[in-house]
């Protein structure tokens, strides 16, 4: 929706003021070298003030944001059968059953079956490492839940930061306008003896630099930033369902209990139905 949103923001700012008698060829007169000032300052201060790793992180988080919807009902429904399904191979067979599975992932049958939770990398790391840590070393509930609390602060700080970074960048753009507008009306000065004409042009293309760095910082940038923050959000989400089965399973509880603790977690509108839930469970006995 991202790129939707978009949109109505432009159609939206530049068809008002289009209706309203505007002329385009104004902003286009002068966009290209105000946003050349507004957005290559804030792109050398977004490079000053950060290390490049959070550089890359952001821009590619920024990117995602336009796209990413975060997990559904039907990537919740996949994570608890195929946590099910692992959970009850590992009370039926054992811990050296499961073995094989959270050792080697990607060759997996259980794991394979369900892709959306194969292609979080995040996700298949938290599981099988907490999996591993727990088989080899006598855990209380209690140090699980530490531990993965631990994990889920870790996953996502560097994706804070490139977040935090993005929204400082939308905080300065307007900053960066006035650079831009005060620019401009030094170059007006220097035009006070070239008519009224010449003078009016100057300073509207000085205001399109005010006008496009609050329109970035507050219709573009600053959506975006929050975006991004939402989809961490998301992510945290997504990981803390594996958290709540994971400490249910070192309870010792049955695997449809571990589930659905899991299941209790996850919002309303995105949780899978107790009906849904029976039905895959149902389906992954079938199945073993």
């Amino acid at each position: 929706m991202g790129f939707v949103g978009i949109l109505v923001v432009f159609g939206m700012v530049f068809g008002g003021y289009l209706i309203h008698g505007g002329k385009m060829g104004i902003i286009f007169h002068s966009a290209p070298t105000e946003l050349m000032i507004i957005l290559g300052a804030a792109l050398g201060g977004y490079i000053i003030g950060n290390p490049m790793k959070t550089i890359k992180a952001g821009i590619k988080l920024a990117l995602h944001s336009m796209t990413a919807k975060g997990p559904q009902k039907a990537e919740y429904l996949d994570l608890l059968q195929m946590l099910f399904s692992l959970f009850q191979m590992f009370r039926k067979d054992g811990p050296q059953a499961v073995e094989k599975h959270i050792e080697s992932p990607e060759k997996s049958e259980i794991f394979s079956a369900y892709q959306s939770f194969m292609k979080n990398h995040h996700a298949v790391h938290f599981l099988c490492d907490t999996m591993k840590i727990t088989l080899s070393a006598d855990l209380s509930p209690y140090d699980v839940d530490d531990l993965l609390d631990g994990d889920i602060k870790a996953i996502h700080s560097e994706e804070h930061l490139a977040q935090h970074a993005v929204q400082q960048v939308a905080d300065g753009v307007p900053g960066l306008g006035i650079v831009a507008a005060v620019l401009g009306i030094v170059i007006t000065m220097g035009k006070l003896n070239e008519g009224t004409e010449a003078i009016g042009a100057s300073v509207a293309g000085a205001l399109v630099g005010t006008m496009l760095g609050v329109f970035f910082a507050y219709g573009l940038i600053g959506p975006i930033a929050l975006k991004m923050s939402a989809d961490i959000e998301a992510e945290g989400r997504y990981l803390s369902v594996i958290k709540a089965a994971m400490i249910a399973l070192q309870r010792g509880a049955p695997p449809l209990v571990c589930v659905e603790f899991a299941r209790r977690t996850i919002q309303p509108e995105e949780r899978p139905s107790f009906e849904e839930m029976d039905k895959a469970t149902k389906s992954a006995k079938k199945a073993a």
